[in-house]
């Protein structure tokens, strides 16, 4: 069994295994709970992910995001998990091998996505948001990041991942009271008024932040991305008082009125509420209709590949 690599320094070797089974090749991706790297089944040769977290992390944050996962299993957009336990001085959770995120297709799509795609990932990020919640299940992490394409037969799909935040929901749960000095939880860009404010969260704000993200795909920024604060606090306190006074009209910007139409529904909600998923799906649905668009799943990055590839072949 090799050793792997010390608490403070990236694992680089590539002849390590998690499980005797999963061989790690090279780190994609990671952040402040974990770093996720490619590793392959020495069995199969099959490609799949492993998030690696520290054994000096107590209470275990993977530990409860691998429980999150199970309590989801089966929903459409949730990753399979193969395996969970500890190696050497690492838990490790081996899991399903996913796609870009969508921000980086976002990115690769020069930061513009067309109304067409928009509205495609509006109707599945609603669907997954209303699975994991009929599960008791709130994310309190939405972000674009945190949502990554399927592979191959399922590379039209939009995974959830990153559940390292998520918690139990129980609606009969009353909110608590705003501390005087208030902690982020989740990515502040895109977190929800409660969520600025340290509070209890519920259903409401993961939809509260998804409507954030579809004008930020539309517009390609968001108001409060620009700041002249000194601090990372005062940029925080900055980006809540905007979000807690912007009018709907200036949040979405030229986008259809239809977005607007999904902030006042979400803005309506009281703590324990049960969004009307359908509705917010049917709202955009009837613009997808409106202007004609076709549903086949054809996203802008489906064909700026499609096009790149064209010209690789006419110049061979």
């Amino acid at each position: 069994m090799s050793h792997l690599a010390s608490k403070h320094s990236k694992i680089e070797s590539s002849d390590l295994r998690i499980h005797e089974t999963y061989r790690l090749k090279y780190r994609i991706g990671g952040g402040g709970f974990g770093d996720v790297y490619l590793a392959t089944d020495v069995n199969t040769n099959e490609g799949v992910a492993v998030k690696l977290e520290h054994e000096s992390i107590d209470p275990s944050l993977l530990r409860e995001e691998v429980e999150v996962y199970k309590s989801l299993a089966g929903g459409a957009g949730i990753p399979t998990v193969y395996w969970f336990g500890r190696e050497c001085e690492y838990r490790a959770m081996v899991f399903e091998l996913l796609g870009p995120s969508l921000e980086d297709l976002f990115n690769y799509c020069g930061r513009d996505f067309s109304l067409k795609t928009v509205l495609m990932i509006a109707d599945q990020l609603i669907s997954r948001l209303r699975y994991i919640h009929s599960k008791d299940v709130i994310h309190r992490d939405i972000k674009p990041e945190n949502f990554l394409m399927g592979t191959r037969r399922n590379g039209n799909c939009i995974y959830v991942t990153d559940l390292g935040l998520a918690e139990e929901y129980r609606p009969t749960r009353a909110p608590t009271i705003a501390p005087s000095d208030p902690h982020l939880l989740g990515t502040a860009m895109f977190a929800s008024i409660a969520g600025h404010m340290g509070v209890e969260q519920s259903r409401r704000d993961d939809l509260e932040s998804l409507g954030y993200i579809l004008p930020y795909f539309l517009r390609g920024n968001l108001p409060w991305q620009k700041s002249n604060a000194e601090t990372k606090e005062q940029k925080y306190r900055l980006m809540m008082e905007m979000k807690k006074s912007i009018s709907i009209d200036e949040l979405c910007g030229e986008a259809p009125r239809e977005f607007g139409i999904y902030m006042q529904s979400i803005r309506a909600l009281q703590f324990g509420d049960k969004p009307y998923y359908s509705y917010l799906r049917k709202v955009f649905k009837a613009l997808f209709v409106q202007r004609r668009f076709e549903y086949d799943h054809v996203f802008d990055w489906t064909i700026k590949r499609y096009m790149e590839q064209e010209e690789i072949q006419s110049g061979e």
